[in-house]
């Protein structure tokens, strides 16, 4: 365990130091040290300066297709529901009226009306890696693709994490699963800001948010370093990435969204951590937007977010306005300030959520549960924009044209990274190769 000791204290039994424990900052209880050890052990690459990377929003609880991306209005009421299609700036491609700034600016992303393949299960797990529970395993044992890139192209930068997730956890823990390494391994989670391991980033009492006060922290920094020089110098490699990771903050300054133009911060919106409409999903926290952005110019390949409650049994059509607006605003944001920094051959971005909902209105107002279509919004990432692939049937029921599996969207969002489905393999825990997808075969049209 590295540690930077603070300054002394009297307590009962005599003089002790405060330290700043880096052994925190990993999941399951790996140091850092750890982490960055188990990395090199497996081979990772070191990383380049120039990168790819991917920003994934999922949509918890299920989003309504039809009240999105596919309204039905020649269906009857009972299915059709309350809201009106309008145009976007692309001709012949309508959208929700709750949604006006993606449609002013539809030629930047792309929409997946036929997506199959998902079971009815409330969990980001497929959404995360292509793979549902299974077999008593989440995600199916297998890794997430944050957790493949961290493997197979590892960090671009020393004191940058390859993959974070700034999932909030929830009380129905299958919403908060931000990326499970699976047969990876613990050196390939994702590091959670909001997490253990953040908690225990402290000098006395510098805190998360005084961390990026590099002034405040000098003295401190520069005392430990000019005592501890040959502790430092004795210490494995390992430690001493783990203490660069610390001492350069890289990663917590990517955080700081203080550093931004206040108007571009009203663009992007503002929000907390409070679940949506007080449920048990994730958060309508657009800060969340900014952060992606931020940490992926920093450095990192892969950051997962969860956003929204989308689970509308009820109340479906009084609260979905306040939700698709709140949505409106921050991926139009993001994928918008994307393009204004000329990142958007580089920069992936896509927000689905586990499953659609019933073509029919229940007695409450709500739709239920319907794991037969589901739907996708993707952007950036040099993908062809401006286009609707597939189509579900008149009531919305099923795909029509152009079935698409949620495997056939993570070929092409590894593609899109730089990493082949079609011939990277990765070893499990017995050391056999294992493809990261069964359907390896990417969208046509999107590449």
């Amino acid at each position: 365990m590295l540690s930077i000791p603070g300054s002394s204290q009297r307590q009962c039994n005599g003089s002790r130091r405060q330290f700043l424990n880096i052994g925190g900052l990993a999941l399951g209880g790996l140091s850092l040290p750890q982490i960055l050890a188990a990395q090199d052990q497996a081979g990772t690459p070191a990383g380049k300066l120039g990168h790819k990377a991917i920003i994934m929003i999922f949509l918890s609880g299920g989003p309504s297709h039809q009240d999105m991306y596919d309204l039905k209005m020649d269906a009857p009421s009972e299915i059709r529901g309350e809201f009106r299609p309008i145009d976007t700036n692309v001709p012949g491609i309508q959208i929700c009226e709750h949604m006006p700034r993606l449609a002013a600016m539809m030629d930047k992303f792309a929409i997946i009306r036929s997506l199959h393949g998902c079971p009815d299960q409330h969990a980001s797990d497929l959404c995360m890696s292509g793979w549902p529970i299974g077999g008593g395993e989440r995600q199916s044992g297998h890794p997430s693709l944050g957790a493949v890139v961290s493997k197979v192209q590892g960090p671009v930068d020393k004191a940058v994490p390859p993959f974070v997730g700034l999932s909030i956890k929830s009380r129905h823990e299958p919403y908060g699963n931000p990326g499970f390494p699976g047969f990876l391994g613990k050196a390939h989670a994702p590091l959670q800001p909001t997490g253990e391991g953040m908690d225990n980033m402290r000098l006395q009492s510098i805190t998360l948010d005084r961390l990026r006060d590099r002034k405040a922290l000098l003295a401190g920094f520069d005392a430990f370093r000019h005592s501890a020089d040959q502790a430092y110098d004795g210490l494995d490699a390992y430690s001493q990435r783990a203490f660069d990771v610390l001492t350069s903050s890289k990663l917590v300054e990517a955080m700081d969204l203080e550093k931004e133009d206040p108007a571009l911060r009203d663009r992007y919106g503002r929000g907390d951590d409070s679940p949506a409409f007080g449920e048990d999903a994730g958060p309508h926290w657009m800060d969340q937007f900014l952060m992606a952005r931020r940490l992926v110019e920093a450095g990192v390949r892969c950051v997962t977010l969860s956003f929204g409650s989308w689970d509308r049994h009820h109340s479906n059509f009084a609260r979905l306005p306040l939700q698709l607006a709140k949505l409106d605003q921050g991926i139009t944001a993001l994928v918008e300030d994307i393009h204004n920094r000329g990142l958007q051959d580089d920069v992936s971005v896509i927000a689905w959520g586990e499953f659609g909902r019933t073509p029919r209105i229940n007695e409450n107002a709500g739709r239920d549960h319907w794991p037969q279509a589901s739907c996708a919004l993707l952007a950036g990432g040099g993908m062809r924009t401006g286009q609707v692939i597939g189509s579900t049937n008149r009531l919305g029921e099923v795909p029509l044209d152009r079935p698409l599996h949620y495997q056939n969207v993570f070929a092409t969002l590894y593609r899109q990274l730089g990493i082949d489905p079609a011939t990277t393999t990765i070893p499990d825990h017995a050391g056999r190769p294992q493809y990261t997808l069964d359907l390896r075969e990417p969208i046509a049209e999107l590449i």
